[in-house]
């Protein structure tokens, strides 16, 4: 079990009863989700299952395809329609930081007992009863504390799933999320069977031709602002025509803009394309911690992690940059 303050403790023995005593249950997570809301979406499923429970796992079709990273994963079961009893069933949020990043009206109209589970520092706690660590470096490190809680067994299956939510949120156990429960967590996981080298090799090393093309537009649309502090990439619909690359291989990009020197706010935005959403998505990251970009974020309606947020928007470009650049400027002065 991880060393929780008093209010987490309590919070995870809350949890513990309403899983013990539910039967019946949809589990969901983060639109656009990543590698700890998939992580935490299939290590949840497996971990009430093996308590007997009826676990159905929820995400939109508009998910798909996933990231070429995360398509390994085994989420052929995930409902893409509220199942038929859905009246019956408790929700549980994970890795959701606030009700508007899973726009579903069948998951936000109040009609069913909600469990939110999240380590994001600005949930809103819009759950009956919510789980929020914000000292955990993923939800599938709570979700592993809720398993050693319930009695669980770390199956083989279990402990994949998990660890692909430990590894990604933590940026392969380099950002300052990392701590020493962190890497306990990931030897226990690893005792359970985790295929460490081919774990890895399917999350970075599988990319395809047209993702390293679409990279390198992405880099020859460098802009830097804010005294080289605010560096902007824009992947636009004519990129990605060129290219071959789908919207999903986006994934990672910003890696490579955040390892620029002198850079404190890396920002990529890039068109979503003709889904009846907002006409771009813009994801940021803070290179050295001095800026908060969920800050950012929220005032657009996102949110995320202080070092790594992101919001859907339909301003133009040029009027995004402004934006982003004023944000930057306030948080560390001109």
């Amino acid at each position: 079990m991880s060393e929780t303050t008093g209010v987490v403790s309590a919070e995870i023995e809350r949890v513990g009863e309403e899983l013990r005593s539910r039967q019946r249950f949809l589990l969901t997570a983060h639109e656009g989700p990543d590698g700890d809301a998939l992580g935490s979406l299939l290590g949840m499923h497996h971990l009430l299952t093996q308590l007997g429970k009826d676990s159905v796992m929820f995400l939109a079709a508009k998910e798909f395809p996933l990231p070429i990273e995360y398509r390994f994963l085994p989420l052929e079961e995930v409902f893409h329609e509220p199942p038929a009893d859905m009246a019956d069933r408790t929700v549980v949020f994970l890795d959701c930081g606030n009700i508007d990043r899973m726009p579903v009206d069948f998951l936000t109209d109040g009609g069913n007992f909600t469990i939110n589970i999240d380590h994001h520092h600005d949930n809103t706690r819009f759950g009956d009863v919510n789980l929020v660590d914000v000292d955990a470096s993923c939800t599938a490190e709570i979700v592993y504390d809720l398993s050693l809680l319930l009695g669980a067994t770390i199956t083989r299956e279990m402990a994949a799933a998990l660890y692909v939510g430990l590894i990604t949120d933590t940026g392969k156990f380099m950002y300052e999320n990392t701590n020493a429960h962190t890497h306990r967590v990931a030897a226990e996981l690893i005792d359970a069977g985790v295929d460490v080298d081919d774990t890895y090799r399917r999350l970075y090393e599988h990319v395809p031709l047209e993702k390293l093309r679409l990279i390198a537009r992405a880099l020859e649309s460098i802009q830097r602002h804010c005294d080289n502090r605010l560096i902007v990439s824009y992947i636009t619909a004519a990129d990605y025509e060129a290219t071959g690359a789908g919207e999903e291989m986006t994934e990672g990009v910003i890696d490579h803009l955040r390892s620029i020197d002198g850079a404190k706010v890396a920002a990529v935005v890039r068109d979503l394309g003709n889904r009846g959403r907002a006409a771009r998505k813009v994801s940021l990251r803070s290179s050295e911690g001095d800026v908060d970009v969920s800050a950012i974020a929220r005032k657009r309606g996102g949110g995320g992690h202080k070092r790594a947020a992101g919001f859907s928007t339909d301003l133009e470009f040029d009027d995004l940059v402004e934006f982003l650049a004023a944000e930057v400027v306030a948080q560390l002065g001109s």
